[in-house]
Order: structure tokens, then sequence, then C-alpha cells
């Protein structure tokens, strides 16, 4: 059994050996022609996460054993709900608020569904914060791979920066992002701190790092799933859009 600290230097360790930034489907959209439809249809995928999280860390919260934590953990739930703590609003909404920015109707967000690689994420997630007896494994799936995901960076620029620019979205219109990647550092180190603190056998200090990895993984398996999903819509529309030939 690793000491305490040392856990908590593996949990970082194997959270930032994961960068799912550097998966092809950031390159197609930041390379070449911009790809707003990519963009639009891998933001929809997003949107399937973003309407889950509160779920999460309520659950998170119900079921924390520790006092101190869940205090943290209450702020977390009152700033997704609240926006309150930042001085914006209900997190969902500001993902809303990213969606019509990008010329999507409400209509088309409400309508979206997840791909097998974002439901699977949404349920492996959901899964483990339910269940009290696997705490563990939630919290560092939902706070430590999760929320960690947004501290990912490309040359000292946040993928929301990098986009924004590219594609033309206003600051305000990108506040999620902004938002969170501020937040989440804190939220990291939350984190690993409860995770450090319910690890207190080798067996649990495993699952929890395989969680980590897990989850780091299942994200980079929806990027890649939304790669192949945006191919073959590709495809079938040029299809669909190709006129018939008659033969003479």
């Amino acid at each position: 059994m690793l000491s305490k600290n040392d856990f908590k230097v593996s949990l970082r360790q194997t959270l930032e050996k994961n960068i799912t930034l550097s998966h092809p489907i950031f390159i197609q959209l930041m390379v070449g022609e911009p790809n707003l439809k990519l963009l639009r249809f891998m933001t929809l995928q997003g949107y399937q996460l973003t309407k889950h999280f509160l779920s999460y860390v309520e659950h998170l919260f119900f079921h924390c054993p520790h006092a101190r934590h869940k205090r943290l953990l209450l702020h977390n739930l009152y700033e997704e709900e609240t926006g309150r703590l930042s001085k914006t609003k209900n997190h969902v909404e500001l993902m809303r608020d990213f969606i019509r920015a990008l010329g999507i109707s409400d209509a088309e967000r409400d309508a979206a569904t997840p791909l097998p690689a974002t439901r699977e994420l949404i349920e492996y997630r959901l899964e483990h914060v339910r269940d009290p007896s696997r705490y563990h494994i939630g919290a560092a799936a939902v706070m430590i791979a999760s929320e960690g995901q947004n501290l990912e960076t490309k040359a000292g620029e946040a993928r929301h920066t990098l986009l924004g620019a590219r594609y033309g979205i206003k600051p305000q219109d990108s506040l999620f992002f902004s938002v969170h990647q501020k937040e989440d550092v804190g939220h990291v180190q939350q984190g690993i701190d409860l995770v450090g603190d319910l690890c207190d056998t080798e067996q649990k200090q495993q699952e929890a790092l395989f969680a980590v990895d897990h989850t780091c993984k299942l994200f980079y398996g929806m990027y890649e799933n939304i790669a192949q999903a945006s191919r073959s819509l590709q495809v079938a529309t040029s299809n669909a859009e190709r006129p018939e030939r008659h033969l003479a």
C-alpha cells in the first residue's frame, strides 16, 4: 500500500498521462479549413455529459462520509446549480449558451442523443457514484478524471480559447469552459484529497487509480466514436446529395 502522499502523487500522474486533447479530432478542428459541422456534432455529445454532471455531484455529496469534504462538495453543488460563486449562472445554461453560439437550435440540441461511447462514459460514472460501497471509485472518476479534462492545454492555451479564436466564438459564449478551467484546478485537488482520505487499503488505492485511468480512456473513446460517426454521417450526406445516374 502506498503512503497517502505517494498515492496522491500517483493519482495526479495517472490523470496527466492521459491527455485526451491529443486525440486527432482536435487536429481536424484546428488545422485546414474550419470544420463547424464537426464542432457542432462534438458539442452536442459534450452536452450529453453536461446534463448529468449535477447528478454526479449530488450523489457524491449525499454519500460523502467526511464532513470537511462534504462541505466542499456542497460548494461545488451550489456553483453548478446557481453559478453564483463565479457570478455567472447555472452551468447547464452556460453550456446551452455555447451551443446557441454555434448556431444550433434548442430543438436540435434537445433532439440529440448520446453515441454508444458517450453513453458508456455517462453510465460508468453514474453506476459508481450511486453505490456507497464504490464511492471512492466514483469520486476518482468524477472529481479527478472528469474535472481534470478541463485543465488540459496545448502550447499553454486551453482548448476553448483555441477553438474560440478559430471559430469566432465570443468569450461570453464560452463561459462554461472558462469558468470550469478556473474552478476545476481546485476541484481536482479536492478530489485527490478526498480519494486520498477514502482509500485506506491497497485494493481501494488500486481501484481508484484504475478509475482515473479508465475514465480518461472513456473520454478518449468518446472522441473516437464522435470522429467515426462524423465520417459516416458525412459519407451518408454526400451519397444522398449525389445525383442519380440514369442509363441511356
